[in-house]
């Protein structure tokens, strides 16, 4: 598996990283241990204070890493200075609230005295994706090292740079070594990692089949998981719909990120009563997006991040036709991962065609037809 910045509207490789070595890992999770000893005993006003600089850095460095997470991901730029404002906010809001999160919680027994306390766990290992490159990042990162714990990040192999920058953010915002470090190493690696004793619990966003190889190995280590996996969220619109928000929200819906979002909706489910107004108002939504060039303020759709993504998409376009091909789009160029022209959406799945379970990304739209 290479580690690498791919242009992901051309193709062009930018740079790519070695792995850290065994010996480089092993630096990290030393560094992590003894970071953890010194950090749990930390109070939670200087905790809050290191957040804030995050916050801080995160807004004034805005511009440099929108650029960052557009190259590496395609992101369209003002998308991905939304992102980093989002993870200004999620440090500040955890900064204000982690003493109420992280408070002693007392309850009632036969004892003198119970309650519930919340002590830090040690080094967490982070296995983040590469959709929202920051974001996913801050979001643990922000409740973890306010509850006393440290992070190991391993991030997905195209975005390498943004794992760096994370670990520089948070070294320039005053956090001690080893509180936050990126591991640079292959997907094969990571049960290694969970397995190992330093490490105290794993956290994931990814597939069905990353978590549960993940859950797998921390299961029979002991150790606490947190998962966020893909999902097939479903859009429905009954004859109550108010129909400019129903079409206003579904193209947005559809198109969270480019289409590459775990949340967005897969499937739009519509009754008979309202099918076609639907149908004609969503295409048409969906055809007046702006699709370019990431690095234009004012395009919409951006391309897709990697070329298994465009595989992805095509494979689900094709079993949703039952095996006829699909349109789901023309490269820019031959080097270009941009789709350039939407497909109307899909007016019935065949009757034996297999909608997959697991997040087909990007902007194709099943659009089956609802009775009563």
């Amino acid at each position: 598996m290479t580690i690498a910045t791919i242009n992901p509207a051309t193709g062009e490789l930018l740079k790519t990283f070695e792995p850290h070595t065994g010996a480089e890992v092993e630096g990290r999770l030393r560094l992590a241990a003894e970071a953890f000893r010194a950090r749990r005993r930390t109070s939670l006003p200087e905790r809050g204070e290191m957040l804030l600089r995050v916050a801080a850095l995160l807004e004034s460095r805005k511009e440099r890493y929108s650029r960052l997470i557009t190259t590496e991901m395609g992101k369209p730029v003002a998308a991905a200075a939304r992102e980093l404002e989002k993870g200004a906010r999620a440090c500040r809001y955890y900064a204000a609230e982690a003493e109420r999160f992280l408070a002693d919680e007392h309850v009632t027994t036969a004892a003198r005295e119970s309650y519930v306390r919340y002590e830090p766990l040690g080094p967490v290992l982070a296995v983040m994706p590469w959709n929202f490159p920051f974001w996913q990042v801050i979001r643990v990162a922000a409740p973890a090292l306010m509850a006393g714990n440290v992070l190991l990040v391993k991030h997905a192999p195209n975005v390498p740079q943004c794992a760096l920058e994370v670990e520089e953010l948070f070294r320039a915002a005053g956090c001690p070594e080893g509180v936050l470090q990126a591991l640079l190493v292959e997907t094969d690696r990571v049960a290694s990692l969970i397995a190992d004793p330093r490490v105290a619990a794993v956290t994931l966003t990814g597939s069905d089949a990353a978590g549960g190889s993940v859950a797998a190995v921390a299961g029979r280590h002991i150790k606490k998981t947190v998962l966020e996996l893909g999902g097939s969220d479903p859009f429905v619109v009954m004859p109550s719909a108010k129909m400019d928000e129903a079409v206003k929200t579904a193209v947005r819906a559809r198109l969270l990120n480019s289409g590459q979002s775990c949340i967005a909706a897969k499937r739009f489910i519509v009754h008979e009563e309202v099918y076609e107004e639907f149908e004609r108002r969503f295409a048409a939504g969906m055809e007046s997006l702006r699709v370019g060039d990431p690095f234009d303020e004012m395009t919409e759709v951006g391309p897709l991040a990697t070329e298994q993504v465009l595989k992805t998409l095509r494979t689900g376009a094709r079993r949703a036709r039952s095996g006829r091909a699909a349109r789901a789009g023309r490269r820019a160029s031959s080097r270009s991962r941009l789709l350039l022209r939407a497909e109307r959406p899909q007016r019935r799945a065949h009757p034996r065609a297999r909608i997959p379970r697991r997040v087909v990304r990007a902007g194709r739209a099943p659009l089956p037809r609802a009775q009563r």
